[in-house]
């Protein structure tokens, strides 16, 4: 779980998965270039929310947003 409110870290974590699926395939199914990709799931910085969402898809992923419990 992702609390921190960082959306870089969010980025990291999909890069990690990224990683271990092909960053080429994902290249392709985001229509995006690996070197775009690497640096916007690097963790280093937040990428776009329309790169964040053509990666999430193309991980076959889904957000889902809970309202924080005290």
């Amino acid at each position: 779980m992702i609390e921190d409110n960082d959306p870089a870290e969010l980025a990291g974590a999909l890069g990690a998965i990224a990683r271990a699926r092909g960053m080429a395939q994902l290249a392709n199914d985001t229509g995006l270039s690996r070197e775009s990709l690497y640096k916007s799931v690097s963790g280093e910085r937040a990428p776009s929310s329309d790169t964040l969402f053509k990666v999430v898809r193309a991980l076959r992923l889904k957000l889902s947003i809970d309202p924080v419990r005290n």
